[in-house]
């Protein structure tokens, strides 16, 4: 069992428990008792701050896309009018990151796995943020000269999701860690089409 994290608020110490365990073991395996234990604080802790476990999970999903929109923005950064070369650096960092054993996917993508009702408020939510990153790859395409902007982008966003099913499914490296070489063959053969 993991030590207690201290030195932050309640609060705190039960968001950073909850992205710990949901990403590592999901959000429905996680219960509420075993969030507050490996937090350090008590039941009512977690219920006065989040409500419930699915208001937990709506925050982890948010702040994990975060993270995603961050390494968008990133990419942004690193290639200013290069919509090419921006996908390609989200790709190579997609490739490392799928490369590491402790690589679970997108929580995003788990989040849907995990809940198949479409009106479950964890599902709704996971699926809006996941829209939004399609929604990026589809931006940065539609800057392209590509002949079919909606297959590549489809294309991309196919190979996304399998880099983050193929991580969880093949041991490391896995075919995850050619992100970056698959995207290079979508974009060259997008000019083609």
């Amino acid at each position: 069992m993991k030590r207690p994290i201290t030195g932050v608020s309640a609060a705190e110490r039960i968001r950073i428990s909850a992205r710990e365990l949901f990403y590592s073991n999901g959000i429905r395996s996680v219960g509420v008792e075993e969030i507050v234990q490996n937090a350090g604080v008590t039941k009512p802790s977690l219920y006065r701050a989040y409500e419930s476990k699915d208001g937990l999970a709506a925050v982890y999903l948010d702040e994990f896309y975060r993270t995603c929109r961050t390494r968008f923005e990133d990419a942004e950064a690193a290639c200013p009018d290069d919509p090419r070369g921006q996908l390609l650096t989200y790709f190579d960092g997609l490739a490392e990151r799928a490369s590491h054993p402790a690589y679970r996917g997108c929580g995003l993508t788990n989040a849907i796995v995990e809940f198949p009702d479409r009106n479950h408020p964890v599902r709704r939510e996971a699926a809006r943020l996941k829209q939004a990153m399609a929604d990026w790859i589809a931006s940065r395409v539609a800057l392209l000269n590509a002949p079919d902007h909606e297959a590549l982008a489809a294309g991309l966003v196919l190979l996304m999701e399998g880099v983050f099913v193929a991580g969880q499914a093949f041991a490391p490296p896995g075919p995850g860690a050619r992100a970056g070489v698959v995207a290079r063959l979508l974009l060259r053969d997008a000019s083609t089409l």
